[in-house]
């Protein structure tokens, strides 16, 4: 498979080099050629007029389902679909079954991405078994390949437990991922307010997220280690993390698209394809977490891609499975954020590809000369509407069906190979 290129005539964007001009990208054998480097003879051109050549998209934040319930994704499958929506790596979380908590599942996951369309990083437990009793052996995790390490899909409830893990993943070079959310008062299918009360459904208040984000805070100033916030949802958040920040505490933070995009008067027709842990919030919340994109607060967008089938989808909204899918509308939906001058095309590069390789720690997110050729050209003018028949993922649990949306990835290139165009299978 050919992995040299000529890239002509597009916008580069590459906050890392502080490079955004239309020029040409030359890549040689899978590499990031120097600007003054000859292209050797017969490399192939892409004429990428009008679009914009930017660092390969990292969303840190998936769940690809293998092992134990390929029928929803699996590694494979979710790669394609990651590929399809500009990614060019992804972060997948460890609640698998089994719970990739020991080296064993990590390097299944590693063997099994070794033929995925785009570069797989395994995030390991914080405990043993997702349960919140014992932590995992980090050290092992690490050596195997884990990337950072989390119990997302369940909030680590023993403070004693978390401080330990910060402290581990602290002096192992790990990250902590927190799924911040205080149990006792997330009992509830949908956002505690108006609508919940309408619909007759019990509610999640805003305060479910924002107390255990406090606490996430609160232990990683004392031990002095690094935390990420996940899919933040709440205005209470926010001011948390950011006056955090302000502190000089370790934290970043993440959210993902339907919480700058939806509110919770989506649910109004029962539809659970709107139905995800954090809940949609309010419109307070939703302009919040539109701030802080722009001002920095939030450091990354990532998709919290759920993969359900109908199984788990289509029944009574309180039985139905939290989550959806999301890698394939990540790239559309931020740029309408662009288009509404929220923030810039720079900010939008740092938010998908800078800040989560960074974050996690990945040789990524830049298009310096001598690193790997992992690229994404992004037609950010093409028009499509979201039809089931565009779904590259198994699963269909999408609250952006049939919407029209604007803006794609036109090729995804790993170390200079094609592993997506626009318009082919």
């Amino acid at each position: 498979m050919n992995n040299s290129w000529r890239i002509t005539n597009g916008r580069i964007i590459d906050p890392s080099t502080s490079t955004d001009r239309i020029g040409e990208l030359l890549i040689i054998d899978g590499i990031i050629a120097a600007p003054d480097q000859a292209p050797p003879p017969g490399t192939p051109v892409i004429d990428a007029a009008g679009c914009w050549v930017v660092p390969g998209l990292t969303d840190m934040h998936v769940h690809l389902r293998e092992p134990g319930e390929e029928y929803k994704e699996d590694i494979l499958s979710g790669a394609r679909a990651a590929a399809a929506g500009g990614f060019t790596g992804v972060a997948c979380m460890p609640n698998t079954r089994p719970v990739n908590d020991c080296e064993t599942v990590t390097t299944t996951i590693l063997a099994r991405a070794a033929g995925a369309s785009v570069r797989v990083y395994p995030v390991g437990a914080v405990s043993k078994g997702g349960e919140g009793k014992q932590l995992a052996e980090f050290a092992a995790l690490k050596t195997a390949g884990a990337v950072a390490v989390s119990d997302d899909g369940r909030p680590v409830h023993d403070a004693q437990l978390m401080r330990r893990a910060l402290e581990y993943a602290r002096d192992f070079g790990l990250i902590v991922i927190s799924h911040s959310e205080e149990a006792a008062l997330s009992r509830g299918v949908m956002h505690e307010g108006a609508m919940s009360t309408r619909l007759g459904l019990k509610g999640i208040p805003a305060a479910a997220e924002s107390v255990m984000v406090y606490r996430e805070l609160a232990l990683a100033e004392w031990v002095g280690a690094r935390v990420h916030i996940a899919h933040v949802s709440t205005e209470m958040s926010v001011d948390l993390i950011r006056r955090a920040k302000d502190r000089g505490v370790r934290v970043t933070a993440e959210t993902a698209p339907h919480y700058f995009t939806l509110t919770d008067e989506a649910l109004v027709d029962y539809d659970t394809n709107m139905k995800m842990n954090p809940p949609l919030r309010s419109a307070a919340d939703r302009e919040a977490i539109r701030r802080a994109l722009a001002d920095g607060t939030l450091d990354a967008i990532a998709s919290d891609h759920a993969p359900h089938s109908i199984l788990e989808k289509e029944t009574v909204f309180d039985a139905a499975a939290n989550g959806i899918i999301g890698l394939e509308t990540v790239l559309p939906l931020t740029l309408a954020m662009v288009r509404a001058g929220l923030f810039d095309a720079k900010r939008l590069v740092e938010l998908l590809a800078v800040y989560p390789a960074a974050i996690l720690g990945l040789p990524a997110g830049t298009l310096q000369a001598g690193v790997a050729a992992d690229v994404t050209i992004i037609d950010p003018d093409a028009e499509y509407v979201y039809s089931v028949d565009r779904v590259v993922s198994k699963s269909r649990n999408s609250p952006f069906l049939d919407w029209r949306l604007q803006g794609r990835a036109a090729w995804s290139m790993v170390g200079g190979e094609v592993r997506h165009r626009a318009g082919q299978g």
